[in-house]
C-alpha cells in the first residue's frame, strides 16, 4: 500500500523586486486616479496583514504609510511587536513563523535583519516581505510619470505581493 503524498505547500511569490516596474507604476497610476475620483477599490477586502516594524531607524511614518495603503484597499492590519532578533533560536523563529502563517495572509517586515526575514519567509507558508516602504519611495522617486503619492506605489506593491 502506497502512502498518500502530503499536499505540497502553496508556492510563495518571489520578492517584489522581481516584478515589472512599468506594470507596477501603471497599476499605481490607476489606483491614484480611482482614489482621486473618490472610488478607491477594495481589492484587499478580507485580507489580514501582520505589520512588524522593528528597528529604531524605521520611521513611524513608514509604518503608518503601510497601514494606510493597506486599509484603504480594504485589508485589516495588525501591528506586531517584534520579539525576535538575529540571535533568536531557530525553534523560536519557526514557531513564530508558523503562528504568523496561521493568523495572517501576509506579513510585512520593516527594520528586521534580512536573515531573520528570510527565515520567517521560509517557515511561515505565506508571503513575507521586507522594505516595502523604502522600495515604494524609490520607485515613486524614479517614476517619470504623474505618480505624486508614494502610497499608491505601495498599494500596487501590496497587490502584487498577494498575487
Amino acid at each position: 500500500m502506497e502512502a498518500t503524498p502530503s499536499p505540497s505547500p502553496r508556492p510563495l511569490p518571489g520578492p517584489p523586486s522581481s516584478i515589472d516596474v512599468e506594470k507596477l507604476e501603471e497599476r499605481a497610476r490607476v489606483l491614484q486616479q480611482a482614489a482621486q475620483a473618490g472610488a478607491s477599490p477594495m481589492l484587499l477586502r478580507g485580507k489580514k496583514f501582520g505589520l512588524v516594524c522593528g528597528a529604531s531607524d524605521v520611521s513611524d511614518s513608514d509604518c503608518a504609510l503601510i497601514d494606510r495603503a493597506a486599509t484603504e484597499l480594504g485589508a485589516q492590519v495588525a501591528h506586531i511587536q517584534p520579539r525576535l532578533n538575529e540571535h533568536s533560536g531557530a525553534h523560536d523563529v519557526q514557531q513564530t513563523a508558523h503562528m504568523l502563517g496561521l493568523l495572517y495572509d501576509a506579513v510585512i517586515c520593516e527594520g528586521l535583519p534580512a536573515a531573520l526575514v528570510q527565515q520567517l519567509r521560509l517557515d511561515a507558508g505565506i508571503p513575507v516581505h521586507d522594505h516595502l516602504a523604502a522600495m515604494s519611495h524609490d520607485i515613486a522617486a524614479a517614476s517619470t510619470g504623474s505618480l505624486n503619492d508614494v502610497r499608491f506605489v505601495l498599494q500596487a506593491l501590496l497587490l502584487s505581493a498577494m498575487e
